[in-house]
Order: C-alpha cells, then structure tokens, then sequence
C-alpha cells in the first residue's frame, strides 16, 4: 500500500435464506401481551452474524411466537438488547414494533436498571467502586474491545461493582453497568486487574479446572468452559402498564459448581 491508495471493501449482506425458524427450546421467565423475558443458555448466539445462522435465539424466538417486532429487521425479531454468546441470562424480547420503540427508549435513556453475577480472578481492591474508562475497538484485534483515551470512536463506559463473595484465589462479583458498551463488563474487570475466569478472548484461558483453585490450572477436572458472567436481573417500567417489574434468572449450574467447588476449597 502507498498513500493515498484507494481500498474498496465489499461488505456481504446477510442471506436471508439461512435464516429460518428453529424449533429450539427457550426457557420462558416472563410473557405477556407486550414482552417475553428469556433465560438465554451458554453457547447461544442472540442474532444471525459473523458467519453464524443457525442455533440463534433469533431463529427459536421466530418459531415459537407468532408477532414480535421487526424494528430492527428480520434477522432480529424481537430483539431488543443483546447477550455475547456464552454469557447467560435476563434478555427481554418486544411482540411489537411499538413495544419495541417504547422499550428501547428506556434503554436509550439509561433507566434500565441492570445486574449481573461474574466469577473473576483474586479480589478487588476496594469492596465497591465505579468504574469510568473509555473503550473503543481493540487495536490489533477487531472481535476485542479496550480501554483507550477519549476522543475518536471511544465510547464512554461506566459499571459499578461490589464484592459478592470472597472465594480463596477469586471472587463472586455484582456488576451494574451504568453504560452499555460491548464486553464493557469484560473489559472492566480485566482494566482493574480481575477479569472474568473462563473468558477465552480477553485472557486466553477457555476454561477453569479444579486444578486452578489450588494452583495447578495443569491438573483437574473442569469446573466451566466459558466465561463466568451472568445477566442475574432486570428491571424496566412495563411498556403498557408503566409498573416497575423486575426479572431475575438464576444462575446456571456451571457457575453453581463451581462456586461451590471455590468453597470448598477456601
């Protein structure tokens, strides 16, 4: 390349033949007329993208339910906000387009309040704490984020977080994110030198074994395969009704074992 070069970049447009109802089964917290609030597994992907277009909460969300909005097109009926793949948890789905506008609004609006359960790495200084940063798209790697300097594509991100459970070598963490940037939970923990345990792009280990918590990561049987962060709670005003209602998912059991096997062992 020399300056001034000129590069085209053909941008592939999704296939919509790829994307079809699946009959997958969703756990179902909450439905009414308005909204469906879903538990979302490990290993599920929220929309079709990056090559993946099957499997997707998407496909089982159109399968299951005959109306949901399509604001923000057919690939993401419903969708509202999203989830990483291997983080589980609270997602809230709209039925309708004008549901849809009043729910993203509140988000818009940062009246969403939400909160999450995260296994991390040794524990915080501090027993609770904002975090302030500004993130932006990682510098060598395009499917990471990174804390970086304002200005430019920098987005503002802010989470606070309190001591849940002090684990030996870990801890249980409560996160609320203030803000709602991508992997900003994930790259706030690791920025205070805590990041979430199992979690394969931000710190190269896709799994935590028994071996970990006696400090033989070698050794052991594994305790979880993805990282350990759950969306644990919700809480939005009804977009009909206007009622503060509060959604919870509890946690799943790879995060359960392997709280208890941390106990155990501290």
């Amino acid at each position: 390349l020399r300056v001034n070069d000129r590069i085209g970049v053909e941008l592939a447009e999704a296939d919509d033949n790829r994307f079809e109802p699946e009959d997958i089964p969703l756990e179902i917290l909450y439905e009414d007329e308005a909204i469906v609030v879903i538990n979302k597994p490990a290993g599920m992907v929220v929309h079709p993208g990056r090559g993946t277009y099957s499997g997707t909460m998407a496909a089982a969300l159109q399968f299951h339910f005959d109306q949901l909005s399509d604001v923000a097109g057919r690939h993401r009926p419903g969708i509202v906000h999203r989830l990483d793949r291997d983080t589980t948890g609270v997602i809230l789905v709209a039925r309708d387009n004008q549901i849809h506008q009043r729910v993203s609004s509140q988000f818009e609006q940062r009246t969403v309040r939400k909160e999450y359960r995260a296994i991390v790495r040794g524990i915080p200084d501090l027993e609770s704490d904002y975090i302030r940063t500004h993130v932006c798209v990682h510098n060598r790697v395009r499917e990471k984020m990174m804390v970086c300097a304002p200005g430019g594509r920098s987005r503002e991100a802010v989470t606070f977080y309190q001591i849940g459970e002090r684990l030996g070598r870990f801890s249980l963490i409560n996160l609320h994110p203030h803000t709602g940037r991508t992997h900003q939970l994930r790259v706030h923990m690791q920025h205070i030198g805590n990041p979430i345990v199992a979690d394969r792009l931000y710190i190269g280990e896709d799994r935590l074994t028994t071996g970990h918590l006696s400090g033989n990561p070698l050794k052991g049987e594994t305790l979880i395969a993805r990282q350990a962060l759950h969306a644990f709670r919700l809480t939005i005003s009804h977009p009909v009704s206007g009622n503060e209602m509060t959604f919870e998912a509890p946690l799943p059991e790879d995060m359960q074992t392997t709280l208890a096997a941390m106990r155990t062992v501290g």
